[in-house]
């Protein structure tokens, strides 16, 4: 696999003349739009398939992974576009296989319940976990219900194994504090938020649950610390699948960003993994800088590092961009998020350059509007298919056990060309 950065006058067709591939394999790796048109600094992932197979009259998806020695899964993870058909087509070529993979990984996708099927039954091949969003917390413990009949039933349909995914956030991402502490502080609160959680999880059929700590700190770290032994307790007991996500608390000063010292040892023991993630959200109110900066997951890898085994560390990527208008004012200023298709799209309606800053691994452009005769300039973070592959090669160096992906509402080519075609996508048997 390539990643090809696009210079000034390349279109589709020059860029497949150089890598001697067929345009349509570019259309098919990257999802790009029918135009072609391409942004200068947006990214193509070229990829050479090992084999390839033409489909015969009377073939079946069944009948042609038997033959090729694959199954139905690689199949689809290998052309994505059968995910939209109900047919194949004698005389269309699909890709077997992409030669040697590096090494198994796990992937780990969030999803709300209502997430559209179309990008569900896109995505649920490339993943290993389906982590499902919509429960709520409240501060005594009980559990607001969803209806997820359908997306359980479609992640095992694939052989995707469903987590179930608690927190005390609002729609907007927005933490209740007092949830929250209600639940930490008071032991019967805990009980009862366990007991239902095992209902809920035994009930729908979840192999496990995938439970976030966002307000973590030195200050609460007992507290949570407490809660947290006391529920993994509770789920191996019932033979339940226990993940935990952290949230690095991240501090701003003078001299740049960093984040604040804590011993996740704990924690980390007492979890069967651990991924590291910061959710993004629709709106964000911290200054401009890279969505998921390469540099600074390193830093706090290495400070982690002696308190987790890497086995046990899934390191999360926010699939996400930031809009921000300059200048920024603390306190005032907020970004707005854009999918990552709508960044590269303001970029071509804005006739902006897409640049890359090397130390995050991340892209960015900057671009002008008008309010009343007034020029206002904007800056735009981003991750590509550099960012996606400098993250898993994170993972391979360090030997973490897999990515977790905030999130996969919208299906992103690239992310998963990426992961497909260097990575074997680990699966888990039925039961535990």
């Amino acid at each position: 696999m390539n990643i090809h950065v696009v210079q000034q006058g390349e279109t589709i067709q020059s860029i497949a003349a150089l890598y001697s591939i067929p345009v349509e394999l570019i259309f098919l790796i990257n999802g790009i739009a029918a135009s072609g048109y391409l942004v200068p600094g947006q990214t193509i992932v070229i990829a050479f398939p090992e084999k390839t197979y033409i489909v015969q009259n009377g073939d079946t998806l069944l009948d042609i992974a038997d033959k090729n020695g694959v199954t139905v899964l690689e199949l689809l993870r290998n052309n994505p576009f059968l995910a939209d058909r109900q047919y194949i087509y004698p005389g269309e070529t699909l890709i077997i296989s992409y030669g040697k993979k590096i090494r198994k990984v796990t992937t780990n996708g969030y999803a709300s319940a209502y997430i559209s099927r179309d990008t569900l039954r896109k995505t649920l091949p490339y993943l290993t976990y389906l982590s499902v969003l919509g429960y709520r917390v409240t501060g005594n413990g009980e559990v607001a219900d969803i209806d997820d009949t359908e997306i359980l039933q479609l992640s095992k349909a694939y052989g995707v194994t469903p987590l179930l995914i608690i927190n005390t956030l609002s729609t907007l991402g927005q933490t209740n504090v007092e949830n929250a502490f209600t639940i930490l502080n008071n032991e019967a609160n805990m009980d009862r938020l366990i007991d239902n959680l095992v209902v809920i999880l035994k009930k729908k059929g979840y192999y496990g649950i995938n439970i976030t700590y966002e307000l973590l700190s030195s200050l609460a770290l007992s507290a949570y610390e407490n809660f947290n032994t006391k529920a993994y307790n509770r789920f191996k007991k019932e033979g339940l699948f226990f993940l935990v996500t952290i949230s690095p608390s991240i501090l701003f000063t003078a001299t740049g960003i960093t984040f604040e010292k804590i011993n996740y040892s704990k924690i980390a023991t007492q979890s069967d993994e651990l991924v590291i993630l910061n959710y993004l959200w629709g709106s964000y109110l911290g200054p401009p800088a890279p969505i998921a900066s390469i540099a600074k997951i390193n830093e706090f890898l290495d400070y982690l590092s002696p308190m987790v085994l890497p086995e046990k560390l899934v390191l999360g990527l926010p699939l996400i961009a930031y809009d921000w208008e300059l200048p920024y004012t603390v306190g005032i200023s907020k970004a707005s998020s854009l999918s990552l298709d709508s960044a590269i799209a303001l970029a071509k309606e804005s006739n902006a350059n897409i640049q890359f800053d090397e130390t995050s691994q991340t892209p960015f452009y900057t671009y002008n509007t008008q309010t009343t005769g007034i020029p206002i300039e904007h800056v735009v973070w981003f991750v590509d298919a550099r960012s996606m592959d400098a993250s898993m090669k994170i993972i391979t160096d360090r030997g973490l056990s897999g990515s977790s992906l905030w999130n996969i509402m919208q299906f992103v080519p690239q992310l998963w060309a990426v992961i497909n075609t260097q990575f074997e996508i680990e699966h888990i048997p039925e039961t535990i």
